[in-house]
């Protein structure tokens, strides 16, 4: 699983909406790392990861839910303007248009080339499991030097996306479930919560199920604009790291 926890939160008194003003210790993360683990479930040299959750009796259940065949994208535009929050923007270059004449005969052609920094929260993108290292270490163990210049050895997005991802997502709606537009920078997320939007909604989130986690952070941009979202400013609205021990029981394929 992969994803944001917003940065240093603790519960409001009498209230499931959460505040900025306690951080997670190292020991308490540590604890958690291990209590979710799933290194070694599904063998020492699996690549997949949770994703085994997902087989093929998942897959042919979840095409039986479709109804309208309506597609739904998740994705943002590609931003090419720098700002607070994309420190990194895309650059999108015309190598040639139609009026550049590379001959005498039609048809002619038009080609461009993009560059892209695909990770922060301007780019829409899937993250592998080499994307994070724990005490020098990946999934399953596998070294995190094994991460080098020319990019990783084991553990890549090809694995993921070789296949496509195809099962049953669930929608968690945070914002609607606290009557706002959004959730404000560093509002963390809590398991009651997750399981109090299971509730509003009428879903329960199961094993193979993949998360859609809503908290309203590119809606808050296009109305307020950009802010400095990283750990050193303003942070971003997230699920609390503790929320990963419901993820994990529930067997949850993808986040």
């Amino acid at each position: 699983l992969s994803g944001s926890a917003s940065r240093g939160c603790a519960r409001d008194e009498g209230s499931i909406g959460m505040s900025v003003n306690a951080a997670m210790s190292a020991a308490e993360f540590d604890q958690l790392f291990q209590t979710v683990c799933n290194w070694g479930r599904w063998g020492a040299d699996d690549v997949r990861g949770a994703l085994n959750y997902i087989t093929p009796a998942h897959v042919r259940a979840a095409a039986g839910l479709v109804r309208t065949g309506r597609p739904l994208s998740l994705a943002i535009p590609i931003n090419k303007v720098a700002g607070p929050d994309n420190a990194s923007p895309a650059v999108h270059t015309m190598i040639l248009t139609h009026a550049m004449a590379t001959g005498p005969d039609e048809p002619r052609f038009a080609l461009d080339s993009l560059a892209c920094a695909c990770h922060g929260d301007c780019h829409t993108h899937i993250d592998a499991l080499c994307h994070v290292s724990y005490k020098g270490q990946l999934y399953n163990g596998v070294p995190a030097a094994s991460v080098a210049d020319e990019g990783a050895s084991k553990l890549d997005i090809t694995n993921t996306c070789a296949q496509g991802i195809v099962g049953r997502g669930v929608l968690l709606d945070l914002p609607r479930l606290r009557g706002v537009k959004w959730l404000e920078p560093g509002e963390a997320v809590w398991p009651e919560e997750l399981e109090a939007a299971e509730k509003a909604q009428g879903v329960r989130l199961g094993e193979g199920d993949i998360l859609l986690f809503r908290t309203g952070h590119h809606r808050r941009r296009l109305e307020l604009g950009p802010w400095d979202n990283s750990p050193a400013g303003e942070g971003k609205a997230g699920l609390h790291p503790t929320a990963m021990r419901l993820l994990h029981e529930r067997k949850v394929a993808a986040f």
